[in-house]
């Protein structure tokens, strides 16, 4: 497989399939699983370089789904994707991950860096499949309460970098990995900004930066809006203008849209 660099230049759209009951913006449309490979494949035609599926919702103060359960949910959804859909799991489970991988999954997306199941690295390993490794305080149910740091940019970096290591010691190219630095996951409103304000602190890592902002509580309480469109798509060209690769959307066509623009000017 080519390095992720190649196969997802800059600015590429990762869409996001929810199929969950309890997500924070999507929870239960997706439920369905004719409804989620529809939503799948729209993105992709809008121009989504890869669509994110998931079936265990990670928001604040959510507890976690057996490994059984999330399968029920997302295996569906991929089998009617018949691998004609570039597709991620966003899983933290080997076993979620290695039936995705068998029904072509190309990405592995772990909101705990390879921290919740000691085999998903041998997994990821074992497969040429990309792998974005994430930063989280904490765990979903407990992240939010008071998240601390010496310097946000400074510690989540360094976090990111022993992870990597680690992935790479597992056997797992160091060209297939990018970092995320973990929008909202353990942190303020103004660590979060001040993240993708201070960007270049992870790019210094040599690794391709996925960021996630769309429709994060974040904007909200910035904003004092319901309807987060307009300031998701700011926060994703102000990341992809500070330097990242991949930017993790729900709303993938006013996104590809505005990413072309800046693009195209800058």
């Amino acid at each position: 497989m080519t390095a992720i660099e190649e196969r997802f230049p800059r600015p590429s759209v990762m869409g996001v399939v929810n199929v969950t009951p309890d997500s924070f913006s999507d929870g239960g449309v997706h439920l369905d699983p004719y409804v989620a490979a529809a939503a799948a494949r729209r993105m992709v035609e809008e121009g989504a370089a890869v669509v994110d599926v998931g079936g265990e919702s990670t928001r604040p103060g959510s507890d976690g789904v057996s490994a059984g359960e999330e399968l029920r949910r997302v295996m569906p959804v991929l089998d009617r994707l018949g691998g004609e859909v570039p597709f991620s799991i966003d899983t933290s489970k080997a076993v979620v991950a290695r039936q995705a991988l068998e029904r072509g999954a190309i990405f592995v997306n772990d909101v705990t860096a390879l921290r919740g199941d000691p085999e998903l690295a041998g997994i990821v390993a074992g497969s040429d499949s990309y792998l974005c490794l994430m930063h989280m305080q904490g765990e979903p149910r407990t992240m939010q309460a008071e998240p601390r740091y010496e310097d946000v940019a400074a510690d989540v970096a360094s976090f990111l970098e022993e992870r990597l290591a680690f992935a790479v010691a597992q056997g797992i190219a160091e060209e297939r990995i990018c970092l995320d630095p973990g929008i909202g996951f353990g942190k303020t409103v103004a660590q979060n900004f001040e993240l993708v304000r201070r960007l270049d602190v992870l790019l210094a890592l040599g690794r391709p930066v996925l960021v996630g902002f769309s429709r994060k509580s974040s904007l909200r309480r910035l904003t004092g809006s319901d309807d987060l469109l307009g300031a998701s798509v700011a926060a994703a060209v102000a990341a992809f203008e500070r330097g990242a690769t991949i930017l993790r959307v729900h709303d993938v066509k006013p996104h590809v849209d505005a990413l072309a623009v800046v693009a195209a000017i800058a």
